[in-house]
């Protein structure tokens, strides 16, 4: 397993670089994917409105953005490397989002981060919630799995 933990300036401090690492495993083996490697990224508000804009065509900052290596082939404008390494992608966090809509879900910045985290790394894997029945697995999975990442409640 790999993970690469990126930080734009100003946003160094927002999470633990080891924290983040073993949410991400948790994920991973939570999946089976042992052989797994991808990078997260901390930036702000600024950063995940140009790439919300630049790949998505939509307009303004969200919450966490998944630029996954897998899938239909020409769907996201990066090169896959030739080697026996899963390379799932980048999971990018908006931090200056968490903390808007943390007091929404009634707890910290720090679980809403974990929770994006969960959310952008299952989305590498494969999974969606397009459909109500995809989003109650991926709801379901990532309680499942931030239960059993000690301390990561608020």
């Amino acid at each position: 397993m790999e993970i690469n933990v990126f930080y734009d300036s100003g946003f160094e401090k927002a999470a633990d670089e080891k924290w983040l690492k073993s949410i991400a495993e948790a994920v991973l083996t939570a999946e089976k994917q042992p052989d797994a490697e991808l990078g997260i990224v901390l930036t702000g508000q600024a950063k995940i409105s140009e790439l919300n804009r630049k790949y998505l065509n939509r307009e303004g900052p969200t919450d966490v953005l998944a630029f996954a290596l897998k899938g239909t082939p020409g769907e996201m404008p990066f090169p896959t490397p030739e080697d026996d390494v899963d390379h799932l992608g980048e999971v990018v966090i908006s931090v200056e989002q968490a903390a808007l809509q943390a007091p929404r879900h009634h707890h910290s910045t720090r679980r809403e981060i974990a929770v994006l985290l969960v959310h952008g790394v299952l989305h590498l894997i494969g999974y969606d919630h397009g459909e109500a029945d995809e989003e109650k697995v991926m709801s379901d999975k990532t309680k499942a799995i931030l239960k059993g990442i000690p301390g990561n409640m608020p």
